[in-house]
């Protein structure tokens, strides 16, 4: 057996019926020229019979002792690929429409703790002949930067091409001789309690320094809005692609961050959404932005290294490019204090951002309490270059992650070639027309680029 990490344990903890716990993908695939009819049936019979699976894909939680879980993982020895690998077909008409619809019936149900703790769905049907692939991992088994990182080893930039690898398969790289191992959870438990008499003397400095100069967002700034309320479990899911030049041009033009300009992308759809619900606060709404703490030797060893900072959306300001510029020093200032840390302070830091969300597991908090921040707006690294699987070209790859109560939308989204990939995940009874923000969306990136003159 194998500890879990206190990190990891949380997203096991916090599960329930109403907050399924894992992150998911949904990938678009446009199949290679001269593909037969029976090109998704090959794949699968192909993926199916690759039983060498590695060590995160074969556990699940233990019980010690007959009772006491959540402490250790245990592995399976035997995969039951046919339970973990399935084939699915769309409805007619067989549009992206439908595809979501299973997207997010798939999205909202749990893992078997019973079983490793993932699926992969190879759906076929689409009326435009493309095929899609979802999947879902439970988080404590990996974050989302290193679950990107492993569908990109899966993937060739070679059209021509035809191995076909399953993530399942794909190992830890090789680490560099005299490189230091990663240390064992207990061992990571023991720097923090060390660290501890460290951090809080530095970072009661710093963040005193910070907010007198009002350079640091802190929990509990945040209004009170439709998407801060408990949940249900049903989740509905929508996607969309954007040309990242447009993003770039913008960027350029005002001398900002591409992320600052998603976040200010992001900021006017919200806003529009929540007019058109005559719900928009008089306070500007503050995002829970996720920073990746993990090296490149900790790329692909599982579990949770993200740390997490807070910005301002300025969504009180009507203007698009004041708006973008409130952003950018919002985020100027956070990273400013964010970077003078530590690694493990870095994480303390973070761990106090997010500490708020725990008083949403006790119902009558999660109804009176002030959220820490109103929305998750995450932007994960993808691939720069186009991506092939078996000859079929990634036409989009949309990350799918995670509705908490208090925090009923999630925006996530990856750089996939030319493109920004956006993935929004909502509880379905909280947030009402979630495909408007689609438009929203749209019409934000439109009025930028008007505001900034590109």
């Amino acid at each position: 057996m194998e500890l879990i990490s206190p990190a990891d344990s949380i997203f096991l903890l916090a599960e329930s019926r109403e907050h399924p716990m894992h992150v998911g993908g949904l990938q678009l695939f446009e199949p290679p020229e001269g593909a037969g009819p029976d090109f998704i049936r090959d794949i699968y019979a192909t993926m199916l019979t690759y039983g060498d699976v590695q060590p995160t894909f074969r556990k699940h939680p233990a019980e010690l002792l007959g009772g006491i879980a959540n402490v250790a993982w245990s592995f399976d020895r035997d995969i039951d690929l046919e339970y973990h690998l399935r084939r699915s077909a769309l409805p007619s008409p067989g549009r992206v429409r439908e595809l979501l619809e299973l997207t997010s019936r798939l999205h909202g149900s749990l893992l078997d703790r019973h079983r490793p703790l993932w699926e992969a769905h190879l759906v076929e049907g689409l009326n435009d002949g493309r095929f899609a692939v979802y999947t879902k991992v439970h988080h404590a088994l990996l974050d989302g930067v290193s679950a990107m990182k492993l569908m990109r080893r899966s993937l060739s930039d070679d059209p021509q091409n035809t191995e076909l690898l399953a993530p399942w398969t794909i190992g830890p790289r090789q680490r560099a001789k005299g490189r230091k191992k990663r240390s064992s959870p207990l061992g990571d438990l023991v720097k923090v309690a060390g660290s501890v008499a460290g951090f809080v003397p530095s970072v009661l400095t710093i963040a005193r320094a910070a907010l007198l100069e009002q350079q640091l967002t802190l929990p509990f700034g945040a209004p009170k809005t439709m998407f801060n309320v408990p949940i249900g479990g049903a989740r509905r899911c929508a996607a969309q692609s954007w040309p990242l030049k447009r993003v770039v041009a913008v960027k350029d033009a005002c001398g900002v961050t591409v992320n600052d300009v998603i976040l200010a992308m992001c900021a006017g759809a919200l806003r529009a959404y929540l007019l058109e619900q005559d719900a928009l606060p008089d306070r500007p709404l503050i995002a829970m932005v996720p920073v990746n703490l993990r090296s490149e030797d900790d790329a692909f060893s599982g579990g949770n290294m993200v740390g997490a900072i807070l910005c301002s959306l300025a969504t009180d300001l009507e203007d698009p490019a004041h708006r973008l510029g409130t952003i950018h020093a919002s985020m100027r200032g956070n990273k400013e204090v964010f970077t003078q840390l530590p690694g493990f302070q870095q994480l303390a830091l973070s761990a106090f951002n997010l500490a708020p969300l725990t008083l949403a597991l006790v119902p009558s908090l999660a109804q009176a309490a002030q959220p820490p921040f109103n929305i998750v707006i995450s932007n994960i690294p993808g691939a720069r270059e186009p991506l092939y699987w078996r000859g079929a070209r990634l036409d989009g790859n949309y990350p799918m992650s995670i509705a908490l109560d208090g925090q009923a939308l999630n925006i996530t989204l990856s750089s996939n070639a030319d493109n920004l990939d956006f993935g929004l995940v909502g509880c379905r009874r909280s947030i009402p027309h979630l495909q408007r923000l689609l438009g929203h969306l749209e019409d934000s990136l439109a009025g930028l680029e008007e505001a900034v003159g590109v």
